[in-house]
């Protein structure tokens, strides 16, 4: 669908999050090509799930630690000073950043950006990670392409070695929208198609609270956040209380997500959601969030 200059324009250009600021530097090497860029993040990168996957065993440090940074400028600090070689030049996993899927298509946003290509990311659901009934909590690149417009990119995926492990049968530069539900579809089908809500959260055997409709509801919020180039941590929190983890929503916040999903559906219209974003007081990220870090506890942190 055609997208507005003004709406380009925004998404090309780096956020506080993606910046690489003083260390812009290190982007020299990189080539233009956006399949090229996602593999250099998967070479710069190791998931905290994939230790067994590449015979590594993380540090605990790491383990806890690295995936706790928010922004891009921290990340290439890390990866600076484990292996000071060119970004293109593929890292063994022990001088790896220890990360979520949240970083694979950050560092592969920030890398578009640096090109002057509109890039972003969104949060929300895929059956691809070993179950094409489970829908998994996941982050991907959407960049812009001149000639189809708006793409989804799993930069996890980039190395054929990973994509064979979990049998991906697409181009993980062009992720079909039917295996990728950003958080709003993922909504609405539950809502409106009635899919289960049990079937969307954290990978298996995650229970409770890291499932079903409240989990789906902070995704909105986090992709509503993204699109307006806000990409927090997964585990930020902020806005209204609506309960405690696990807890059933309240039919009132139903009524409210039933409103808000269609604003970060497909494409997203890049008006809407910078008006909602702008004006909803619930949905707007604060200076000040709530980080329920997994392995480190709650704290309140300040952002940029």
């Amino acid at each position: 669908m055609p997208e507005t200059p003004e709406a380009l324009a925004f998404h090309a250009a780096q956020s506080p999050f993606s910046d690489p600021g003083d260390l812009a530097h290190v982007y020299a090497d990189l080539p233009r090509d956006p399949a090229q860029l996602a593999r250099v993040s998967r070479d710069l990168l190791i998931h905290r799930m994939e230790g067994d996957l590449f015979g590594h065993t993380h540090p605990v440090d790491r383990l806890h630690n690295d995936a706790e940074t928010r922004y891009i400028d921290d990340m290439l600090r890390i990866l600076v000073e484990r292996n000071d070689a060119p970004l293109s030049e593929r890292r063994e996993p022990q001088d790896r950043f220890v990360g979520t899927c949240r970083d694979f298509s950050l560092l592969h946003c920030s890398f578009l950006r640096h090109f002057g290509i509109p890039a972003r990311i969104r949060i929300g659901f895929a059956d691809y990670w070993g179950s094409d009934s489970f829908h998994v909590d996941h982050v991907v690149t959407e960049y812009w392409d001149e000639e189809r417009g708006w793409l989804f990119a799993d930069a996890q995926l980039a190395d054929p070695f990973v994509t064979g492990h979990w049998k991906v049968d697409f181009d993980p530069m062009d992720v079909p929208r039917d295996r990728f539900l950003v958080a709003g579809e993922a909504w609405r089908a539950i809502r409106e198609r009635g899919a289960d809500p049990e079937t969307f959260g954290l990978h298996p055997p995650a229970e409770g609270p890291f499932r079903g409709e409240r989990y789906v509801a902070g995704s909105i919020r986090l992709d509503l956040a993204a699109l307006n180039k806000v990409e927090t941590l997964l585990w930020d929190v902020w806005g209204e209380d609506e309960g405690k983890p696990g807890e059933p929503l309240p039919e009132s916040s139903r009524a409210f997500y039933d409103r808000v999903a269609p604003v970060v559906c497909g494409e997203a219209s890049f008006e809407a959601a910078r008006q909602l974003f702008a004006e909803d007081d619930v949905l707007r990220t604060p200076r000040t969030v709530t980080c329920y870090a997994p392995f480190n506890g709650p704290s309140q942190v300040t952002l940029r």
